[in-house]
């Protein structure tokens, strides 16, 4: 069977399309892998930081660290619900959860704490109508009349220390920067590693608590020619972060 010059470019040309194809595969599937590990590791440790956030909050509310993670976990949610729902729930308080009774030594900064803990800090732009006065007073330190420019909503304080004119006033809108924090309300979640869905270690050795991943090795195939890898995402004891 004779080749032809045309039978060769086609073949030559499918060669180079495949090379190509070989070549992008080379390129972004191991980067593709590295982001799905950094992936899991960064909700593993965020779990962790949060499973170890919720046993510390229980322990500012009891005294005392808790093995069963569930328990604590909707001890402090409930926490916050009472206190959201009435204000002079503070102090000393009774909680009752599945038929037993919780004693509780609640602060008034305890929502607030939970809230920033358990959030994501984030911020959004907000149109704010401002109107600015300018205003003429008699200045004891230059001896002559003056003017500068105020908000007006800080009319009355100016006005307790000198006398002065309106002369001009201009209304200016304008776009505010506004942080908050999009707090959620942690779940049962947050005890399973993302990866290998085993329970997060935890010890408690007095008034000492550790937090650790379950992960020894995991290696797992990719598309054949590729590997995903994990090691251990770390720990929190003592309040320190290995990953820090």
């Amino acid at each position: 069977m004779n080749i032809t010059e045309n039978n060769k470019t086609d073949f030559l040309e499918l060669i180079i399309i495949a090379a190509l194809f070989l070549l992008i595969i080379v390129i972004y599937v191991p980067v593709a892998i590295w982001e799905e590990e950094e992936a899991f590791q960064k909700e593993g440790r965020y779990r962790m930081q949060n499973l170890y956030d919720v046993q510390n909050f229980y322990s500012n509310l009891t005294g005392s660290f808790n093995p069963n993670f569930f328990e604590a976990m909707n001890l402090i949610n409930a926490a916050r619900d009472s206190a959201l729902s009435d204000s002079l729930f503070i102090g000393e308080q009774n909680i009752t959860l599945n038929a037993k009774n919780f004693s509780i030594n609640i602060d008034e900064t305890f929502s607030f704490e939970y809230d920033t803990t358990f959030g994501l800090k984030s911020f959004r732009k907000d149109s704010v109508v401002d109107t600015t006065l300018q205003i003429s007073f008699l200045s004891e330190e230059l001896g002559r009349i003056d003017s500068s420019f105020i908000r007006k909503k800080n009319l009355p304080n100016h006005s307790s220390k000198n006398q002065f004119k309106i002369i001009k006033e201009e209304i200016i809108e304008r776009v505010e920067a506004v942080e908050f924090y999009n707090t959620f309300i942690p779940d049962s979640s947050l005890y399973f590693c993302p990866l290998s869905k085993e329970p997060f270690k935890m010890e408690i050795e007095k008034d000492n608590l550790s937090v650790s991943s379950p992960i020894e090795y995991i290696e797992e195939d990719r598309y054949f020619l590729f590997s995903f890898k994990a090691v251990s995402h770390g720990f929190i004891k003592g309040g320190r972060r290995s990953w820090d």
